[in-house]
């Protein structure tokens, strides 16, 4: 087991503060393979005021030198895409293949747009009589989830960077090692020192420290709804700015016309990727009672295809959950939906494998939309088909839920399912299966959270406004 030492402070590795340390475990086996620090409130400190320092010669950096830096990053990352791939199955047990194409994959797309956006962004405009300035907002505190470590980083720190800001990151203590490993590349991409800094620990500790500290202008979190609700109380008692991303509980919405067999056989694969730790999986499929019980069966079938298996392997589709904690927490959510009357078509709370952190990938028949697991966010392998009797029917089931972050929508053709995602009450709507854009704004209505990220919304929310008249 490999001990860490230090934090990322100034464009160095530096002693930290305390003692304690956060100690690793590969989900796929139960072994713990690293320790790092768990850092302190004065950890924070030092990394806020490095951040302050360095604050005045970024901002002042012109937009295409910062597009360059961001180039040089996106460059550094590419050459380390396995690496980033082995790291990430590591500690968190996606799939390898997974690994290398999404999670290592799609933080270096949204790393090339943003050094291409910092290029072009209007940070200057005319208005009659007035010139707009868009400037950097100042230290920008990120806070970011374990689900995607890599991309949910990167979709901070490259519109805070491609904007003026400088950064202080915290990431998820469970996943540590990816944060670690990005910090390397920064400094060997050559960032200017202090622009970007990285302290691991904790949540409540380090994270709160990092959201209440009185030099950080704004707190870009990724994460729970709960923890969400605090940070964004922190922020506004002090008239901070925030940004965030929160849960979500995604339906995924089949009307009567569309291709049944390739909607289900994507819901399904949408809902099985990363094993279901997607805030975006549309884990609630919506099938019109006509056609009810033939999706439930083509469900069975496809996801008897996801067997859960060591992630290191390139032939797994399905690798373990982040930790005991979460998979507790989803066979928690699968007793609950078959004490509520819920009908297992699927999988179920039992353990595929004695060792690591595995939870069967399951398919619930019988769901009501007042169902805990039609309601919740499980943050697993768990698919709830529900039924409608007709359209209206499915927009109050769609729209029925606390979140609002993602969806989909099936129909014959575009125009009609376009007509029905312009109904639904959420950030973004997939139609007919239409595929990620890493340059379209991402985001939540409701309590899945406040601001967007990726491409020009996203860099827009690290910026502020200065208005001068002539």
């Amino acid at each position: 087991m490999k001990a860490y030492d230090g934090m990322y402070i100034g464009g160095a590795w530096r002693p930290a503060a305390g003692t304690d340390r956060i100690t690793v475990v590969n989900p796929a086996d139960e072994t713990e393979i690293a320790t790092v620090p768990a850092g302190t409130a004065e950890d924070i400190d030092a990394a806020v005021h490095a951040a302050r320092a360095a604050f005045p010669g970024w901002a002042a950096t012109p937009p295409a030198e910062r597009a360059a830096h961001l180039a040089a990053l996106r460059d550094t990352m590419l050459a380390h895409r396995d690496e980033i791939a082995e790291t990430i199955t590591a500690e968190l047990g996606s799939p390898i293949g997974f690994s290398r194409a999404v999670q290592a994959g799609a933080p270096i797309a949204v790393a090339a747009s943003y050094a291409e956006l910092a290029a072009s962004y209007p940070f200057e405009e005319k208005i009659a009589n007035s010139t707009v300035l868009l400037e950097p907002v100042g230290v920008v505190g990120a806070i970011t989830p374990w689900n995607y470590p890599l991309h949910q980083i990167v979709a901070k720190v490259g519109p805070a960077l491609a904007a003026g800001c400088v950064i202080v990151v915290k990431p998820a203590e469970d996943t540590p090692l990816t944060a670690r490993l990005f910090a390397d590349l920064v400094h060997g991409a050559g960032l200017p020192a202090g622009v970007f800094n990285l302290v691991t620990g904790v949540g409540p500790v380090a994270g709160q420290a990092l959201a209440e500290h009185p030099d950080v202008d704004l707190v870009s979190f990724t994460g729970s709804t709960a923890v969400g609700r605090r940070i964004g109380a922190t922020a506004g008692a002090a008239v901070k700015r925030v940004a965030l991303e929160l849960g979500g509980k995604s339906a995924n919405v089949i009307l009567p016309s569309a291709d049944l067999a390739k909607a289900v056989k994507v819901g399904v694969a949408n809902v099985m990727s990363n094993s279901g730790q997607t805030c975006s999986a549309w884990t609630r499929m919506l099938v019109h009672t006509d056609r009810y019980d033939e999706a439930v069966e083509l469900a069975r079938g496809y996801a008897a295809g996801y067997v859960a298996g060591d992630p290191r392997d390139g032939a797994s589709r399905l690798g373990p959950l982040v930790s005991a904690k979460q998979r507790e927490r989803v066979r928690g959510y699968i007793e609950r939906g078959v004490a509520d009357g819920a009908r297992v078509v699927a999988g179920g709370p039992g353990a595929p494998h004695p060792t690591g952190y595995y939870v069967a990938p399951t398919v619930f028949a019988d769901v009501t939309p007042t169902m805990a697991i039609a309601q919740e966010e499980i943050f697993g392998p768990v698919v709830s088909i529900l039924r409608y009797e007709d359209e209206e029917d499915a927009l109050r089931i769609a729209n029925g839920t606390v979140y609002g972050l993602a969806g989909a929508v099936w129909a014959g053709d575009a125009e009609e399912a376009t007509a029905f995602a312009r109904r639904m009450d959420t950030g973004q709507v997939d139609i007919n299966g239409g595929r990620f854009n890493p340059l379209a704004p991402f985001g939540g209505y409701k309590q899945s959270g406040v601001g967007r990220e990726l491409g020009a919304h996203g860099l827009a929310e690290y910026l502020q406004t200065k208005s001068l008249q002539y």
